[in-house]
């Protein structure tokens, strides 16, 4: 074999993996969104309504919330690849099962099965990246498995309101079988097994807080965006001070299900905590608030909301070819600062979108988003292992995983609350419908949030996550502990 076709096969490796992760990522960020567009016909069947509906949303955030702690130490125990194929089997299957669900109750227990499989594929699937990535490859990869978050937000509801019209609720869950099944067989073709790490003893005390932690705040964020009011906030509250127990408690046990040493690394910290939370929340948040402005607001139907959105998801691809070379180019610290503002910025600019923008305008505005959106999330996702140890990578991973769940339910209940207290302002109650002004203040608020945000990255030293961007600085290279 030459040279050359070494180095092709290496570099194909890791691409290939990430394209296989990615795969896997797409069925559960597509399930998350598709079946939003169902519920008044899945009602309908179970002879229920929409609220109580609700009991299978929130089974699946709890099992997710309990499962994905554990998923490191799972897959040190029984080999990432073990854990990552045992997780598209169950969430297949688990598919299958709501679609077959002839109650309400039925429905939840395999929504719980989903969420199980659900918790146990992200992190893990990220470890098997991480691990079998350099770093020299690590923005292609990290891109490749970015992509799912990105695109299914936007196709998701426009996709799952023609299955739900056409062909019925139950295909919106039935779509991920032959996926599920790609994804299975891609796994047993070219993933290889026997990465288990050496065994330690499982932390049963952090798997009880972290879990409890994670599961209340995710429940009470879920119930605040649909006006659960006073009883979701106690929720959340009681689930930061039970996180507050579980952080006490991971800093002190000899072998923690977490270990919390992976927040000495800054790049890692900024992107996982505080910072990349918000900045995430801000990304995550547009999805859910055009298509309100646009049908809502602007009284625009779902077919030509539809194909705004459509703009929308192609400046999020098209910028998938220039991500490697724009953060060679600049790397991630001032990538991270000013497309972060430029994101932010087109977000904030929705807030002067009415009925009477040209259209033209609006479209451009809408690419530009995309455009910016993708770079921004696809920067976030890779700096935040850019600089985390191999010893680190299952922590990481775990840790990364809790805080972006937390991310897009926080973009959900954090818009929602908005757009109440903006209501809440210009009538006086909450009780009064929203309007386009309520729309267009939370998108403003959102954008300025973004911007603020952004500038936190001006902490980073200039070489931040340098040999993952390729970036060639001529100063010597920082140190990323604290």
């Amino acid at each position: 074999m030459t040279a050359t076709a070494s180095h092709s096969t290496t570099v194909a490796r890791p691409r290939l993996m990430a394209a296989i992760v990615a795969v896997a990522f797409f069925m559960q960020a597509l399930d998350g969104t598709i079946i939003a567009t169902s519920l008044p016909a899945m009602a309908a069947d179970f002879r229920t309504d929409v609220v109580s509906l609700n009991v299978g949303f929130t089974a699946y955030l709890l099992a997710m919330a309990v499962c994905i702690p554990p998923a490191g130490w799972l897959a040190d125990r029984w080999g990432a690849r073990n854990v990552f194929l045992g997780a598209i089997v169950l969430f297949t299957l688990s598919s299958l099962a709501c679609a077959m669900a002839e109650g309400l109750w039925t429905f939840a227990a395999a929504r719980i099965a989903q969420g199980i499989g659900g918790a146990l594929m992200t992190p893990v699937g990220r470890q098997i990246v991480l691990r079998n990535t350099p770093k020299s490859e690590l923005v292609d990869a990290i891109a490749l498995i970015t992509w799912p978050a990105l695109i299914a937000p936007v196709i998701g509801p426009v996709l799952g309101g023609w299955i739900t019209t056409h062909a019925g609720w139950r295909w919106n869950f039935l779509l991920n079988l032959p996926i599920g099944a790609v994804g299975v067989a891609l796994t047993l073709l070219f993933l290889q097994g026997g990465d288990r790490e050496p065994a330690r003893p499982f932390d049963r005390l952090g798997f009880l807080w972290t879990s409890a932690a994670l599961a209340l705040i995710l429940v009470g964020l879920e119930f605040l965006s649909q006006d659960a009011g006073i009883p979701a906030a106690l929720l959340t509250l009681l689930g930061l001070a039970l996180g507050g127990l579980a952080v006490r408690h991971l800093r002190r046990a000899p072998h923690p299900l977490v270990d919390l040493r992976v927040l000495a690394t800054q790049t890692f910290a900024m992107s996982s905590l505080v910072t990349g939370t918000v900045a995430r929340m801000v990304i995550n948040a547009t999805p859910f608030l055009l298509p309100l402005l646009f049908q809502v607001g602007m009284g625009l139907s779902a077919v030509e909301t539809g194909s705004l959105m459509l703009v929308y998801f192609l400046g999020n691809l098209a910028m998938k070819v220039a991500t490697t070379r724009t953060l060679r180019r600049f790397g991630f610290r001032t990538l991270l600062v000013a497309n972060g503002i430029l994101a932010s910025g087109a977000v904030a600019a929705f807030a002067l979108v009415d009925g009477q923008t040209p259209r033209l305008l609006l479209l451009a505005l809408l690419f530009v988003a995309g455009l910016t959106r993708s770079m921004q999330f696809t920067a976030l996702n890779t700096i935040t292992f850019a600089d985390v140890e191999p010893r680190e990578r299952g922590a990481a991973t775990t840790f990364s995983s809790m805080t972006q769940q937390l991310s897009v339910l926080l973009a959900v209940a954090g818009a929602a609350l908005l757009i109440r207290l903006s209501v809440l302002t210009g009538a006086g109650t909450m009780e009064a419908e929203a309007t386009l002004p309520d729309f267009q203040a939370a998108l403003g608020v959102m954008g300025v949030v973004g911007i603020l945000t952004s500038l936190r990255f001006l902490v980073l030293p200039h070489d931040a996550g340098a040999e993952v961007s390729g970036t060639l600085l001529k100063a010597p290279r920082a140190g990323q502990r604290k």
